[in-house]
Protein backbone atom coordinates (compact mmCIF):
# COMPACT_ATOMS: atom_id res chain seq x y z
CA UNK A 1 0.00 0.00 0.00
CA UNK A 2 1.41 3.83 -0.89
CA UNK A 3 2.57 5.61 2.09
CA UNK A 4 0.02 8.57 0.41
CA UNK A 5 -2.81 6.17 1.17
CA UNK A 6 -4.36 6.94 4.14
CA UNK A 7 -7.58 4.26 4.60
CA UNK A 8 -7.63 1.07 4.97
CA UNK A 9 -10.23 -1.44 6.36
CA UNK A 10 -11.92 -1.67 9.36
CA UNK A 11 -9.60 -2.79 12.56
CA UNK A 12 -10.77 -2.99 15.89
CA UNK A 13 -8.25 -1.10 18.32
CA UNK A 14 -7.57 -1.97 22.24
CA UNK A 15 -10.73 0.03 22.67
CA UNK A 16 -13.20 -1.60 20.76
CA UNK A 17 -13.42 1.31 18.33
CA UNK A 18 -13.18 1.42 14.92
CA UNK A 19 -11.74 3.53 12.71
CA UNK A 20 -11.23 3.87 9.08
CA UNK A 21 -8.80 7.05 8.55
CA UNK A 22 -5.02 6.24 9.08
CA UNK A 23 -2.47 8.84 10.63
CA UNK A 24 -2.05 11.58 7.86
CA UNK A 25 2.57 10.73 8.25
CA UNK A 26 3.11 7.13 8.98
CA UNK A 27 -0.17 5.10 7.83
CA UNK A 28 -0.46 3.90 11.37
CA UNK A 29 -3.78 2.78 12.92
CA UNK A 30 -5.82 5.82 14.56
CA UNK A 31 -7.23 5.40 18.59
CA UNK A 32 -9.80 7.82 20.27
CA UNK A 33 -7.88 9.97 22.76
CA UNK A 34 -10.70 12.57 23.48
CA UNK A 35 -14.14 11.54 22.31
CA UNK A 36 -15.27 15.18 23.28
CA UNK A 37 -13.03 18.85 22.75
CA UNK A 38 -14.87 22.16 22.63
CA UNK A 39 -14.30 24.80 20.38
CA UNK A 40 -13.74 27.54 22.58
CA UNK A 41 -15.36 30.26 19.89
CA UNK A 42 -18.00 28.30 18.74
CA UNK A 43 -18.81 25.46 21.34
CA UNK A 44 -18.54 22.73 18.20
CA UNK A 45 -17.41 19.50 19.46
CA UNK A 46 -14.85 17.31 17.83
CA UNK A 47 -12.92 14.02 19.01
CA UNK A 48 -8.93 13.59 18.96
CA UNK A 49 -7.29 10.43 17.20
CA UNK A 50 -4.13 9.62 18.28
CA UNK A 51 -1.89 7.21 15.91
CA UNK A 52 -0.75 4.05 17.59
CA UNK A 53 2.84 4.21 16.21
CA UNK A 54 3.82 7.34 15.92
CA UNK A 55 2.02 9.47 18.73
CA UNK A 56 0.53 11.89 16.23
CA UNK A 57 -3.23 13.78 17.27
CA UNK A 58 -5.71 13.95 14.81
CA UNK A 59 -8.89 16.50 14.71
CA UNK A 60 -11.64 14.93 13.79
CA UNK A 61 -13.81 15.95 12.00
CA UNK A 62 -11.70 18.02 9.99
CA UNK A 63 -14.29 20.82 8.75
CA UNK A 64 -14.63 21.35 5.02
CA UNK A 65 -14.67 25.15 5.13
CA UNK A 66 -12.58 26.51 8.43
CA UNK A 67 -13.32 30.13 7.84
CA UNK A 68 -16.42 30.49 10.91
CA UNK A 69 -13.45 29.26 12.51
CA UNK A 70 -11.02 31.54 12.31
CA UNK A 71 -13.12 34.96 13.58
CA UNK A 72 -12.03 38.51 12.74
CA UNK A 73 -10.88 38.91 15.82
CA UNK A 74 -8.10 35.48 16.13
CA UNK A 75 -5.95 37.34 14.06
CA UNK A 76 -3.51 39.81 15.46
CA UNK A 77 -2.29 40.83 18.88
CA UNK A 78 -1.99 36.56 20.20
CA UNK A 79 1.15 37.80 22.30
CA UNK A 80 -0.11 40.95 23.71
CA UNK A 81 2.71 42.38 25.72
CA UNK A 82 5.11 39.73 25.16
CA UNK A 83 5.04 40.35 21.23
CA UNK A 84 8.53 42.43 21.21
CA UNK A 85 10.01 39.50 23.42
CA UNK A 86 8.79 36.59 21.12
CA UNK A 87 10.51 38.31 18.36
CA UNK A 88 13.65 38.58 19.69
CA UNK A 89 13.60 35.00 20.83
CA UNK A 90 12.80 33.61 17.46
CA UNK A 91 15.58 36.23 15.86
CA UNK A 92 18.08 34.28 18.93
CA UNK A 93 16.65 30.72 17.50
CA UNK A 94 17.32 31.34 14.04
CA UNK A 95 20.98 32.64 14.63
CA UNK A 96 21.84 29.65 16.61
CA UNK A 97 20.53 27.28 13.97
CA UNK A 98 21.98 29.27 11.17
CA UNK A 99 25.26 30.12 11.96
CA UNK A 100 27.95 31.13 9.60
CA UNK A 101 24.91 32.68 7.80
CA UNK A 102 25.08 36.10 7.05
CA UNK A 103 22.59 38.07 4.39
CA UNK A 104 21.00 34.68 3.75
CA UNK A 105 17.41 34.24 2.10
CA UNK A 106 14.61 33.24 4.73
CA UNK A 107 10.89 32.00 4.79
CA UNK A 108 8.52 32.32 6.78
CA UNK A 109 5.65 29.73 6.59
CA UNK A 110 2.12 31.18 8.08
CA UNK A 111 4.28 34.68 8.64
CA UNK A 112 0.42 36.41 9.40
CA UNK A 113 1.01 40.18 9.45
CA UNK A 114 4.41 39.51 8.69
CA UNK A 115 5.58 40.79 12.07
CA UNK A 116 8.38 38.34 12.47
CA UNK A 117 9.49 38.61 8.82
CA UNK A 118 9.96 42.78 9.28
CA UNK A 119 12.50 41.35 12.37
CA UNK A 120 14.53 39.33 10.25
CA UNK A 121 14.48 41.78 7.59
CA UNK A 122 16.34 44.14 10.22
CA UNK A 123 18.52 41.82 10.92
CA UNK A 124 20.00 41.53 7.71
CA UNK A 125 17.86 38.72 6.27
CA UNK A 126 16.44 38.77 2.81
CA UNK A 127 12.61 38.10 3.61
CA UNK A 128 9.51 35.97 2.04
CA UNK A 129 6.72 34.18 3.54
CA UNK A 130 3.35 32.24 2.88
CA UNK A 131 -0.29 33.26 4.34
CA UNK A 132 -3.75 32.19 3.58
CA UNK A 133 -4.57 36.29 3.48
CA UNK A 134 -1.58 37.84 2.64
CA UNK A 135 -2.73 41.34 2.25
CA UNK A 136 -2.14 42.16 5.91
CA UNK A 137 1.27 41.57 5.39
CA UNK A 138 1.88 42.86 1.97
CA UNK A 139 0.33 46.34 3.15
CA UNK A 140 3.69 46.30 5.30
CA UNK A 141 5.63 46.07 1.65
CA UNK A 142 6.64 42.68 1.89
CA UNK A 143 6.92 39.24 -0.46
CA UNK A 144 4.41 37.48 0.66
CA UNK A 145 2.61 34.30 -1.46
CA UNK A 146 -1.40 33.18 -0.46
CA UNK A 147 0.62 29.22 -0.12
CA UNK A 148 4.12 27.42 -0.62
CA UNK A 149 3.03 26.27 -3.84
CA UNK A 150 3.64 29.80 -5.47
CA UNK A 151 6.68 30.86 -4.57
CA UNK A 152 9.10 30.89 -7.76
CA UNK A 153 10.24 27.67 -8.79
CA UNK A 154 13.98 27.47 -7.60
CA UNK A 155 14.10 29.64 -5.63
CA UNK A 156 16.33 28.70 -2.48
CA UNK A 157 16.52 29.36 1.12
CA UNK A 158 18.91 29.49 3.78
CA UNK A 159 16.16 28.90 6.40
CA UNK A 160 12.59 28.18 6.80
CA UNK A 161 10.66 28.91 10.01
CA UNK A 162 7.21 27.55 10.69
CA UNK A 163 6.08 29.70 14.34
CA UNK A 164 3.44 27.36 15.19
CA UNK A 165 1.58 27.12 11.84
CA UNK A 166 2.09 23.46 10.74
CA UNK A 167 -0.44 22.36 13.07
CA UNK A 168 -3.43 24.46 11.00
CA UNK A 169 -1.99 22.60 8.05
CA UNK A 170 -4.62 20.19 6.29
CA UNK A 171 -1.73 17.53 4.99
CA UNK A 172 1.35 17.71 7.62
CA UNK A 173 3.34 15.55 5.17
CA UNK A 174 2.61 17.08 2.20
CA UNK A 175 3.38 20.03 3.50
CA UNK A 176 6.77 19.51 5.01
CA UNK A 177 7.42 17.63 1.41
CA UNK A 178 6.97 20.90 -0.37
CA UNK A 179 9.77 22.85 1.89
CA UNK A 180 12.30 20.29 1.27
CA UNK A 181 13.16 21.49 -2.51
CA UNK A 182 13.07 25.29 -1.20
CA UNK A 183 16.01 24.47 1.49
CA UNK A 184 19.32 25.40 0.75
CA UNK A 185 21.65 22.25 0.73
CA UNK A 186 22.87 23.90 4.18
CA UNK A 187 19.78 25.17 5.51
CA UNK A 188 17.71 25.21 8.56
CA UNK A 189 13.83 24.61 9.04
CA UNK A 190 12.46 25.18 12.39
CA UNK A 191 9.39 24.50 13.35
CA UNK A 192 7.32 25.22 16.49
CA UNK A 193 3.90 23.68 17.67
CA UNK A 194 2.52 23.07 21.18
CA UNK A 195 3.94 19.75 22.56
CA UNK A 196 0.94 17.56 22.99
CA UNK A 197 3.07 15.23 25.39
CA UNK A 198 3.89 17.70 28.01
CA UNK A 199 3.16 18.23 31.55
CA UNK A 200 0.47 20.58 30.89
CA UNK A 201 -1.14 18.60 27.94
CA UNK A 202 -1.13 15.70 30.42
CA UNK A 203 -2.46 17.50 33.26
CA UNK A 204 -5.34 19.13 31.50
CA UNK A 205 -6.65 17.25 28.91
CA UNK A 206 -9.88 18.27 27.28
CA UNK A 207 -9.50 21.81 28.89
CA UNK A 208 -5.57 22.13 27.81
CA UNK A 209 -5.44 25.84 26.02
CA UNK A 210 -3.74 25.21 23.35
CA UNK A 211 -5.65 22.15 22.07
CA UNK A 212 -7.52 25.04 20.25
CA UNK A 213 -9.80 22.78 17.89
CA UNK A 214 -10.74 22.79 14.75
CA UNK A 215 -7.97 25.08 14.03
CA UNK A 216 -5.43 22.77 15.12
CA UNK A 217 -5.66 20.34 13.01
CA UNK A 218 -2.45 18.25 14.37
CA UNK A 219 -0.99 17.96 17.57
CA UNK A 220 2.16 17.20 17.75
CA UNK A 221 4.42 15.69 20.50
CA UNK A 222 8.64 15.55 20.37
CA UNK A 223 8.17 11.89 19.07
CA UNK A 224 5.35 12.38 16.14
CA UNK A 225 7.11 15.51 15.34
CA UNK A 226 10.32 13.78 14.71
CA UNK A 227 8.89 10.88 12.65
CA UNK A 228 6.98 13.48 10.53
CA UNK A 229 10.43 15.65 9.71
CA UNK A 230 12.05 11.90 9.01
CA UNK A 231 9.07 10.93 7.08
CA UNK A 232 9.39 14.08 5.23
CA UNK A 233 13.47 13.87 3.86
CA UNK A 234 15.03 15.55 7.30
CA UNK A 235 17.18 15.15 9.73
CA UNK A 236 15.90 16.78 13.16
CA UNK A 237 18.97 18.08 14.42
CA UNK A 238 18.10 19.34 18.14
CA UNK A 239 14.96 20.44 20.10
CA UNK A 240 14.67 23.22 22.60
CA UNK A 241 10.93 22.84 24.94
CA UNK A 242 10.10 25.88 26.45
CA UNK A 243 8.29 29.29 24.73
CA UNK A 244 8.28 30.98 28.18
CA UNK A 245 4.89 32.99 27.42
CA UNK A 246 3.20 30.23 25.67
CA UNK A 247 4.09 27.82 28.64
CA UNK A 248 2.61 30.42 31.11
CA UNK A 249 -0.66 31.41 29.03
CA UNK A 250 -1.21 27.51 28.84
CA UNK A 251 -0.56 26.83 32.74
CA UNK A 252 -3.00 29.72 33.98
CA UNK A 253 -5.60 29.76 31.24
CA UNK A 254 -5.95 25.60 31.44
CA UNK A 255 -6.27 25.94 35.20
CA UNK A 256 -9.11 28.32 34.96
CA UNK A 257 -10.74 27.04 31.95
CA UNK A 258 -11.25 24.05 34.55
CA UNK A 259 -13.02 26.02 37.10
CA UNK A 260 -14.83 28.47 34.53
CA UNK A 261 -17.48 27.87 32.19
CA UNK A 262 -16.31 30.98 30.27
CA UNK A 263 -13.40 29.15 28.11
CA UNK A 264 -10.38 31.09 27.09
CA UNK A 265 -11.40 34.53 29.22
CA UNK A 266 -8.02 35.30 30.59
CA UNK A 267 -6.09 35.09 27.20
CA UNK A 268 -8.59 37.28 25.17
CA UNK A 269 -8.62 39.95 27.76
CA UNK A 270 -4.96 40.05 27.86
CA UNK A 271 -4.97 40.50 24.13
CA UNK A 272 -7.16 43.01 24.15
CA UNK A 273 -10.48 41.08 22.93
CA UNK A 274 -12.46 41.07 26.32
CA UNK A 275 -14.60 43.52 25.68
CA UNK A 276 -17.16 40.98 25.21
CA UNK A 277 -17.47 40.14 29.05
CA UNK A 278 -18.98 41.25 31.88
CA UNK A 279 -17.51 43.34 34.37
CA UNK A 280 -17.64 40.68 37.30
CA UNK A 281 -16.50 38.31 34.60
CA UNK A 282 -12.88 40.53 33.49
CA UNK A 283 -12.46 41.36 36.90
CA UNK A 284 -12.70 37.44 38.34
CA UNK A 285 -10.28 36.11 35.36
CA UNK A 286 -7.84 38.92 35.40
CA UNK A 287 -7.53 38.49 39.58
CA UNK A 288 -7.02 34.82 39.16
CA UNK A 289 -5.49 34.62 36.01
CA UNK A 290 -2.18 36.66 37.39
CA UNK A 291 -2.45 34.88 40.81
CA UNK A 292 -2.33 31.60 38.83
CA UNK A 293 0.15 33.00 36.29
CA UNK A 294 2.46 33.93 39.08
CA UNK A 295 1.89 30.61 40.78
CA UNK A 296 2.81 28.34 38.19
CA UNK A 297 6.37 29.67 37.75
CA UNK A 298 7.76 26.80 39.36
CA UNK A 299 5.95 24.30 36.87
CA UNK A 300 7.60 26.17 33.53
CA UNK A 301 10.77 25.46 35.00
CA UNK A 302 10.34 22.18 36.02
CA UNK A 303 8.92 21.19 32.71
CA UNK A 304 11.83 22.80 30.66
CA UNK A 305 14.31 20.72 33.08
CA UNK A 306 12.40 17.84 31.76
CA UNK A 307 11.43 18.44 28.59
CA UNK A 308 8.19 18.33 28.56
CA UNK A 309 7.32 21.95 27.89
CA UNK A 310 3.64 23.59 26.41
CA UNK A 311 5.50 23.80 23.15
CA UNK A 312 8.33 22.02 20.85
CA UNK A 313 10.64 23.81 18.25
CA UNK A 314 12.80 21.59 16.64
CA UNK A 315 15.70 22.20 14.09
CA UNK A 316 16.13 19.98 10.99
CA UNK A 317 18.23 20.27 8.09
CA UNK A 318 17.91 18.01 4.75
CA UNK A 319 18.20 13.98 4.85
CA UNK A 320 21.40 14.32 2.67
CA UNK A 321 22.89 16.51 5.03
CA UNK A 322 23.39 14.49 8.45
CA UNK A 323 26.53 16.25 8.84
CA UNK A 324 25.77 19.61 7.86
Amino acid sequence: MSQNHHFRKKETFPNNERFDQLCNVCGGPLYRRFSKVNDPITNDSFAILTCKNCGLGHTVPRPENLERYYVKDYYGNRHGVTAAYCLKRSLRIVAHATKGIQGGHLLDVGCGDGSFMLAAQGAGWHVAGTELNPQPARLRGLDVRGSIAKIADGAKFDCITMWHTLEHFRDVKSTLFSLGPLLAPKGRLIIAVPDNGGMQARLFGTEWFHLDVPRHLYHFDKYSLRICLEHSGFVPKYSRHIEFEYSLIGWSQSALNHVSHTPNAFFNILTGKGNKYSTGTMTANVILGFLLTAGFIPAILIEGLFGLGGTIIMVAAKKRQMHG
